[in-house]
């Protein structure tokens, strides 16, 4: 039987414990919702049930985001190769052939990674303000990061916690929203309160610094879309001044059969936006839907 009700798991992978949100029927296509910084897979909250009815739904948190473990940066390598090593692992538990990524920010280099190590269990992607493009790097992400990746110091570091400070985790949230008072403040409280844990923001520079591999992964992962062409749904909040339009534009390039729609938010687009991502995925991977259902 069909339901849109939301479940709360855990599973065990390379020995760490794995958060996620389930939804819909497995039977049926599964979309592998990927977030970003500075949240977890609560940003999903309102989308899931949105889309219960019609697929199966994954949300992780990646290790040291939401309820997944947390453990010290001296006991875990905060990298993207590492976060993305256990979506992949969460995948094999799960039993997860083939997915529809959505992916948000991380999500992107977490989701991009996937597709590059196997594309054939990708079905499409669904992008929301994740970038692949260096036309995508707004001025703000260019001027806090790149100070840390020519050089880490205490100083260079001050830009990168202000990121996972109260101030800067409230700005992603609120940053080109059209109305603000629409934006759940629960978002940044929520979030904050896990950044706050001792050691976390220590961990979040380390991923701020290795973003610099993502950057350098761009090529190949341009290339593979190139060679696999996946079906492709772009939303993207075009007053994000994180990932800037032109890097939304840029994906039209090598999937010129992908379907662009600008959203009036910005780097986070679900609280004002979730009925019209849900329709837009529902028309984009209606072929989907129709192939898993009952003869």
């Amino acid at each position: 039987m069909t339901t849109t009700r939301t479940y709360y798991r855990n599973a065990t992978v390379n020995g760490r414990k794995i958060f996620y949100r389930e939804a819909g029927d497995p039977a049926a296509p599964t979309i592998l919702l990927l977030h970003g910084l500075p949240t977890s897979s609560q940003m999903f909250r309102d989308l899931m049930p949105a889309l219960a009815d019609r697929f199966h739904l994954v949300a992780p948190d990646y290790v040291g985001f939401g309820h997944s473990d947390a453990p010290s940066r001296d006991a875990f390598a905060y990298t993207f190769d590492n976060l993305a090593a256990h979506v992949a692992g969460l995948t094999d538990v799960l039993g997860l052939e083939s997915y529809i990524l959505y992916m948000q920010d991380y999500g992107g280099p977490i989701g991009f990674r996937l597709f590059t190590q196997r594309p054939a269990r990708v079905k499409g992607f669904i992008i929301q303000n994740a970038n692949a493009y260096l036309e995508g790097v707004g001025e703000a992400p260019k001027k806090a990061l790149l100070p840390l990746w020519e050089n880490r110091t205490a100083e260079t570091e001050k830009a990168a916690r202000a990121f996972v400070s109260l101030e800067g985790t409230k700005f992603h949230w609120l940053v080109g929203a059209k109305d603000p008072e629409a934006i759940n403040p629960d978002n940044w409280i929520l979030d904050q309160a896990l950044l706050d844990r001792p050691g976390t923001q220590d961990y979040q520079v380390d991923l701020l610094e290795n973003y610099k591999t993502n950057i350098a992964l761009y090529p190949e992962w341009q290339a593979a879309l190139r060679a696999h062409r996946p079906k492709t749904l772009i939303v993207w909040g075009k007053n994000d001044p994180f990932f800037v339009p032109p890097g939304a534009r840029a994906y039209l390039n090598d999937l010129p059969d992908a379907k662009l729609v600008w959203l009036d938010a910005g780097h986070f687009v679900l609280d004002e936006n979730v009925a019209q991502v849900a329709t837009e995925i529902r028309a984009a991977f209606a072929t989907q839907i129709t192939a898993a259902s009952p003869a």
